[in-house]
């Protein structure tokens, strides 16, 4: 699969943990899921991150938590938004903590309480120690560094989880099941002509429901949502090929000019053509 949407991290390390510094390509990550839960640090400025269709604000030098499977988007107030990128595997954190799964994390900085407050600020000075690590770029930095990604993680444990029953078979949980499916599905075929019909059938849904259960769960609509991923496809395709907009554009799923231009300017601020220039 590529790389959004459902992601697959190959470069996790024994421990169940890969670091990363990134940026956003164009500022935009559309909704995608992935087994890992995920730690977020932005380092210089601020961005939006929706999770499971609510948003959360997140400022610079703050920390923010996404647990396993949670269908997230991220929208970054500039271009060049660098991140500190946490991905640990729950499964391989078992070693630790036999009960791990039984587990939720809940770390928002709008939502930390007044007890949890110092152990919050803790948690963000030590993410950015990862930072003064990476800079360095000191001997032993990636065993210094997987060793503070551990005590973050032991904190987080003791002071930002809570323990809950697994419900596979709650309304929540299959809710969540489909739409992982449905993101899935939109993942692999989103340069093919996607009908109402044939998403709402995947789920077994009659379109009208389908349509509702989509717009409550992921706070836009199935077409927009497959617009949007063919447009962050085709951004990348943008900056890393000389191939011509129009065939671009088509080659991802799109038919419709009016629609692309629109589109594309509402989620990245600037045309296609601008998009280009700035990558030159």
């Amino acid at each position: 699969m590529t790389e959004a949407f459902y992601e697959i991290f190959h470069e996790i390390s024994e421990l169940g943990i890969q670091l990363a510094y990134n940026t956003i390509p164009g500022g935009y990550h559309p909704l995608h899921w992935h087994e890992e839960m995920e730690i977020l640090f932005p380092l210089n400025g601020d961005a939006d991150v929706t999770i499971n269709g609510k948003v959360y604000h997140l400022r610079h030098r703050q920390l923010l938590v996404i647990e396993s499977g949670q269908v997230h988007s991220t929208a970054a107030y500039s271009r060049q938004l660098m991140f500190v990128c946490i991905h640990i595997s729950k499964r391989l954190l078992l070693r630790y903590i036999p009960d791990i799964e039984l587990y939720r994390f809940h770390c928002f900085p709008d939502e930390i309480t007044d007890r949890q407050f110092e152990e919050y600020i803790y948690l963000c000075q030590m993410t950015e120690q990862l930072t003064r690590l990476y800079v360095e770029n000191a001997s032993a930095a990636l065993m210094e560094s997987e060793g503070i990604i551990l005590q973050i993680l032991a904190r987080l444990f003791r002071h930002f989880s809570l323990r809950s029953a697994l419900e596979q078979s709650s309304p929540n949980a299959q809710a969540h099941q489909r739409l992982q499916e449905l993101i899935t599905f939109v993942n692999e075929h989103f340069k093919e002509p996607l009908s109402l019909c044939e998403a709402a059938a995947l789920l077994g849904l009659n379109k009208e429901y389908f349509c509702r259960f989509f717009k409550k769960h992921m706070g836009i609509s199935f077409l927009q949502y497959v617009n949007e991923v063919r447009i962050s496809h085709i951004y990348q395709e943008l900056q890393n090929t000389d191939a011509p907009i129009t065939e671009i554009m088509e080659a991802n799923g799109f038919t419709n000019q009016k629609l692309f231009n629109k589109t594309f300017k509402k989620i990245y601020g600037c045309t296609p053509s601008m998009a280009r220039k700035r990558s030159q």
